[in-house]
C-alpha cells in the first residue's frame, strides 16, 4: 500500500528510487541522521549526542548515539566543525535526507488561494506579474528567489532590411502582436539597393500565420534544394537576417529577487566574495539556458545541493527549481529559490510547486 509521504513525494516529482534510505542505512542510523538534520535546519548548529538523546523518539544513550555518529562521520554523511563540537550534515548527508527523508507540508486551501490572488494578473504587465511571484517567493523562502519566462516565439508580420551604409543594413522584425525589433547585419560588399528589396519581399511571401522558427525552417529547406529563385547576394542578406534571431526562443526574462537573504550573517569576505560571484553569474545569458535546462530535464520540484546544479560551484548553498508548464504540458517558464542548505525544504517546496503551476497557466 502506498503511504501518505509517497504520495506527496510523487506529486512534487520527488519519489526515491528503491533502496535509497534501508539500502544505505540501518534504521537506528537513519532515525539518528534525520533527526540531527532537522535540528540543523531548524538552528543551522552543530548537534551532539546529549541533544538528539533528548529529541529522539526512542531511548538511546548519549555514547550510543555518539558511536553511530562516528559511523555516519566515517561514511562522510557527517562532519564536526571543531573537535569538541557536535556534528553538522555534509552535502553528501543532506542528499540522503532530501531523498529518502524529507517530511512535506501541504499548502492549505486559504494559502493556495492568497498565491493565486498575488498573482492575478488582470490590469498589469507580464513582467510586473513575475516580480511579484519572485517577490513573494523569497518573502516564504527567506531565501533568493528566480522566475524564469522564455522569450515566445509568436507569429511575424511583416520584415524589412533598410540599408545603412558601409556594407549594413538594419533588419525590422514586426510582430504580429505590434512588437517591433531591430538587429544591424553585415551585408557583402557592392551589394546593389534592390537586393534588400527582394530578400524582404521573398520573407514576406512566406510569412503567413508563421512563427520565425517556422519561417526559418522553410527557408532551410528551399535554400536546401536550391528552390528559392533568389540570387547569390539575396540568399545571404536572407540568411544573416534570419541568423540574427537564432537564438532568441531561448533567451526571456529572468527576475531574481531578495538577494540580501543570503548576505544575512555573512561576515567572511572570502563568502561575501564568493556569493557575489553567484548573483553576477545568475545575470549572464547561459545562466537563463542552464535553468531552462533543468527546468526541462525535471517532471517536477528538484533540489540541488552545492555544486549539483553546474550552473553555480558554491558550496553551502542549495537550489530547489520547478519547470513551470502550461496545459499542454509544454514547459513555459521556471521558478526556484537559492538559499543555504538548511532552507526550509519541506515548508517552500509545496510553495514552489503550486506556484509554477500558476505560473504555467498565466504563460500558457
Amino acid at each position: 500500500m502506498t503511504s501518505s509521504k509517497e504520495k506527496s513525494l510523487r506529486d512534487f516529482g520527488l519519489l526515491p528510487g528503491p533502496g535509497v534510505l534501508t539500502g544505505s542505512l540501518s534504521t537506528r542510523s537513519a532515525t539518528i541522521l534525520r533527526e540531527l538534520v532537522e535540528h540543523y535546519l531548524e538552528t543551522g548548529g552543530p548537534v551532539g549526542s546529549r541533544t538528539l538523546a533528548h529529541r529522539l523518539p526512542v531511548g538511546l544513550s548519549p555514547a550510543t548515539i555518539r558511536n553511530v555518529m562516528a559511523d555516519l562521520t566515517e561514511a562522510g554523511f557527517l562532519f564536526s566543525p571543531h573537535t569538541s563540537a557536535g556534528r553538522l550534515p555534509t552535502e553528501k548527508g543532506l542528499r540522503l535526507f532530501v531523498d529518502g527523508m524529507l517530511q512535506f507540508g501541504s499548502l492549505t486551501e486559504s494559502e493556495r488561494e492568497s498565491i493565486a490572488t498575488s498573482l492575478e494578473a488582470r490590469g498589469r504587465s507580464l513582467e510586473d506579474t513575475l516580480a511579484e511571484a519572485s517577490m513573494m517567493l523569497s518573502g516564504l523562502s527567506q531565501a533568493a528567489s528566480l522566475v524564469l519566462a522564455p522569450k515566445t516565439e509568436g507569429t511575424v508580420k511583416h520584415i524589412e532590411f533598410v540599408a545603412l551604409g558601409g556594407n549594413r543594413a538594419l533588419v525590422i522584425l514586426v510582430g504580429s502582436d505590434g512588437q517591433v525589433e531591430n538587429r544591424v547585419i553585415e551585408t557583402p560588399v557592392g551589394m546593389p539597393p534592390s537586393t534588400l528589396n527582394e530578400a524582404a519581399n521573398y520573407l514576406n511571401a512566406r510569412l503567413t500565420g508563421r512563427t520565425l522558427a517556422e519561417l526559418r525552417t522553410q527557408v532551410d529547406q528551399e535554400m536546401g534544394a536550391d528552390q528559392t529563385e533568389l540570387d547569390q547576394l539575396a540568399a545571404v542578406v536572407v540568411a544573416s537576417g534570419l541568423a540574427t534571431w537564432s537564438d532568441e526562443g531561448r533567451s526571456g526574462t529572468l527576475i531574481i529577487r531578495g538577494q540580501g537573504h543570503l548576505l544575512t550573517d555573512v561576515t567572511e569576505i572570502e563568502r561575501l566574495s564568493t556569493i557575489q560571484m553567484l548573483f553576477e553569474r545568475l545575470e549572464k545569458h547561459d545562466a537563463m539556458l542552464r535553468l531552462l535546462e533543468l527546468a526541462e530535464d525535471s517532471d517536477g520540484v528538484r533540489i540541488f545541493i552545492g555544486a549539483e546544479s553546474g550552473l553555480f560551484g558554491v558550496s553551502g548553498m542549495s537550489m530547489v527549481v520547478a519547470p513551470a508548464r502550461n496545459e499542454s504540458n509544454r514547459i513555459v517558464g521556471a521558478i526556484g529559490v537559492i538559499g543555504p542548505t538548511r532552507i526550509n525544504y519541506g515548508k517552500i517546496i509545496p510553495v514552489i510547486d503550486y506556484t509554477a503551476r500558476i505560473i504555467g497557466q498565466i504563460l500558457g
